[in-house]
């Protein structure tokens, strides 16, 4: 990338999101559009979730997780980033961002440095209206995962992200309704929904750099 410390941080922090239409290109075909106003009157959940950078042999990072299979979870076992619902003592959502990350990846709160925040997305299964943020730890992180959330960690290269297509492969999984739907395929594991989307944007705020 040829960016590093507070060039890039001030670069993320000025970049044009592409919000919806990002979103779009990884969006399951099923997928409804919901105005925000929709959106509230459907009494969501709040969450908030974290791409988190970290500079890994001169190589910028940020890590995905698999999650633990939970029948409760609809989004059991599927591959995500670290993140949760907004709890009443998080002062705001970057905490809760914060917050998640540190409980499910093992990296100390106060280690964190939130960069900005990306658009919003809904997610109509789970019925949760999630804030998503870019952030960096200045310290190598040392993961030690949330047995009850992740079961995998993933570092994803941000190299990788920077070439993300705007013609993605098209999969039918298990959980897609017998519907193909676009998916990241990162050596193998399978990306896909709210998460894929998210990726989509940051992708493309990346290249806006």
């Amino acid at each position: 990338m040829g960016l590093y410390g507070r060039d890039l941080i001030n670069r993320i922090q000025k970049a044009e999101l592409e919000g919806e239409n990002a979103h779009a290109i990884y969006s399951p075909p099923y997928r409804p559009l919901y105005s925000y106003e929709d959106i509230l009157t459907r009494n969501p959940k709040f969450a908030a979730v974290n791409i988190v950078l970290y500079l890994k042999n001169n190589e910028w990072f940020f890590p995905l997780i698999v999650r633990s299979t939970n029948e409760r979870d609809r989004h059991s076992g599927q591959i995500s980033l670290p993140g949760g619902k907004k709890e009443e003592y998080d002062l705001d959502f970057g905490q809760t961002a914060k917050r998640e990350t540190s409980e499910e990846m093992g990296i100390e709160e106060h280690y964190i440095r939130i960069i900005r925040e990306m658009s919003p997305i809904y997610i109509p299964p789970s019925n949760f209206y999630v804030r998503t943020f870019v952030s960096y730890t200045k310290k190598n992180p040392q993961f030690i995962l949330q047995e009850s959330e992740a079961v995998e960690l993933i570092e994803f290269p941000v190299s990788s992200i920077l070439t993300l297509s705007d013609q993605p492969e098209m999969m039918v999984l298990p959980s897609s309704r017998g519907a193909e739907v676009p998916v990241i395929n990162f050596s193998g594991y399978i990306i896909w929904g709210a998460t894929s989307m998210i990726l989509s944007e940051f992708s493309k705020l990346m290249k806006n750099l």
